[in-house]
């Protein structure tokens, strides 16, 4: 299989396996997000039996909390990484939760009046913005998070450029994203799992087979470990750490705005 671009080359771009338009891709996945936006986190526990849970733990453990801190939690619209970071955060901290696609937000917002977290006390505000041209101010956050997010964006280098934008020198930077598998058994039970497991689901659970196939193809496309880190330090983030989760299949990467 071809390496991995990150960049789209001139007017094209990948969405999973296809060739597409620059212009469209940020349209076709804002597709796939709401089709499967009411199905989306109970999707995630059967697609990985609950792992992700166990990873999401790990990602928000690793943040430094201090009081007053303001989190940014970039495609997070149905507030999973919010919602850890709100049980931890400190007395004072606020937490802007910015997605590309409105519905998946409305799930978040559901979510939230479930859980009792109201009004602007709650310390959460939600917005619909894109991760390549974030609606914030130069070193407006503590905290820039991005959970399953970052390889859905048609330009890696500028969103994380825009990460960088938008923290403070000193701003913490995490993303946790689907990986390269490093253990040789695991890498092709995990091929085979992907491509014919995953759409299955997609097709009987949330009714959209074409969805969790993409997310198949779009985990292919997305740069390893070491090409994600070079691509942050390119962006301009430094103290760049990689952890591999599950040998892989996930990993945490962190960084700061120095």
């Amino acid at each position: 299989m071809p390496e991995p671009d990150p960049t789209p080359a001139h007017d094209t771009t990948h969405f999973g396996f296809q060739d597409v338009p620059v212009s469209e891709k940020s349209a076709r996945v804002r597709d796939v997000f709401s089709s499967v936006a009411d199905s989306y986190d109970l999707m995630n526990d059967l697609m990985s039996l609950g792992v992700h849970r166990a990873w999401k733990a790990s990602f928000v453990n690793r943040i430094a909390f201090r009081p007053d801190m303001r989190f940014l939690d970039v495609a997070g619209g149905t507030g999973d990484i919010a919602f850890r970071i709100r049980e931890k955060a400190r007395p004072g901290s606020t937490i802007t939760v910015c997605d590309i696609n409105p519905d998946m937000l409305r799930v978040g917002k559901a979510r939230a009046i479930d859980k009792g977290i109201l009004g602007p006390k709650s310390g959460l505000r939600w917005v619909c913005g894109d991760a390549e041209a974030i609606p914030a101010s130069d070193s407006s956050f503590d905290v820039y998070t991005i959970a399953f997010g970052l390889r859905n964006v048609t330009n890696i280098p500028a969103a994380l450029a825009e990460a960088r934008r938008v923290l403070r020198p000193g701003g913490q930077f995490y993303c946790l994203e689907f990986s390269q598998v490093v253990l040789p058994v695991l890498d092709d039970i995990y091929d085979r799992y992907s491509f014919s497991v995953l759409p299955k689901l997609g097709r009987y659970v949330a009714r959209d087979e074409a969805a969790y196939r993409y997310l198949a193809e779009s985990i292919r496309k997305f740069p390893n470990q070491e090409k994600l880190a070079a691509l942050m330090g390119d962006a301009g983030l430094e103290q760049v750490k990689v952890q591999n989760l599950s040998g892989g299949i996930a990993a945490i990467h962190s960084a700061r705005r120095i």
